[in-house]
């Protein structure tokens, strides 16, 4: 999974990651925070159980993925450069939806609460 990889690469923070990173315009230390956070998101998604984890690592990636691919945007990258991460974004969506009713939360859980 991309995930666990992009963790990796963010934590050594490879030469590839570095030169994206410096055309965008983001801080290194970015790639620290960035790939910390990926390893929990990477085991609460494959962990059974904790479906509200699993929520939170998905919504996660999918800011992290979708944020990439504004990011490449706003820089005025080709398609070519963000289409790799627009893919991933494309495929936690996938697997958010297609997981399985064991892995999702029970109706009612999300403690949306509305103030009268």
């Amino acid at each position: 999974m991309e995930t666990a990889a992009g963790a990796q690469w963010n934590l050594t923070q490879n030469q590839y990651v570095m030169e994206v990173f410096t055309r965008l315009g983001y801080p290194h230390y970015l790639l620290t925070i960035l790939g910390v956070w990926k390893i929990p998101a990477f085991i609460g998604i494959l962990v059974p159980k904790f479906p509200l984890v699993k929520e939170w690592a998905y919504a996660g990636l999918f800011f992290v993925y979708t944020g990439a691919v504004a990011s490449h945007i706003a820089a005025g990258d080709s398609v070519s450069k963000w289409m790799g991460v627009a893919i991933f974004a494309l495929m936690i969506m996938v697997s958010w939806y297609l997981r399985p009713a064991s892995r999702k939360l029970p109706s009612g859980q999300t403690n949306n609460k509305t103030a009268v």
